[in-house]
């Protein structure tokens, strides 16, 4: 069975075949849980907002992950450095891709920051 780590490590590779890049900044997103009738919509969002993204100077990839044995969604975005992704997250696409998001969750999505310092 893949461990959720060894899926990051698989996400990496295929994205960095899109794009060659020799740092990388990852933002790995906890997504809290969808309200009740409101996947197809979350996903639909997740595509949409993908292609807003992907018009950013620095974006290299952003993949939506579904628990194998239930739970939650998280989402792995991967920037070219720290400045290029805090330069996406200011901007008004952003902005409006969180309010367009929020009447679709039960909370608040949580990130956490990384810099990837070992990798193929």
């Amino acid at each position: 069975m893949t461990t959720f780590y060894e899926l990051i490590s698989i996400n990496i590779s295929t994205c960095l075949k899109k794009k060659e890049v020799s740092a990388m900044f990852v933002v790995i997103i906890n997504f809290p849980p969808i309200k009740a009738g409101k996947d197809a919509e979350f996903r639909d969002w997740f595509a949409w907002s993908n292609k807003e993204f992907a018009k950013h100077k620095g974006f290299i990839c952003r993949r939506l992950l579904k628990p194998v044995k239930g739970g939650n969604y998280t989402a792995v975005v991967e920037h070219e450095s720290d400045k290029t992704f805090m330069a996406m997250h200011t901007s008004p696409v952003h902005d409006e891709a969180g309010k367009r998001v929020a009447a679709l969750l039960d909370g608040h999505p949580t990130p956490q920051f990384y810099e990837v310092i070992s990798g193929l």
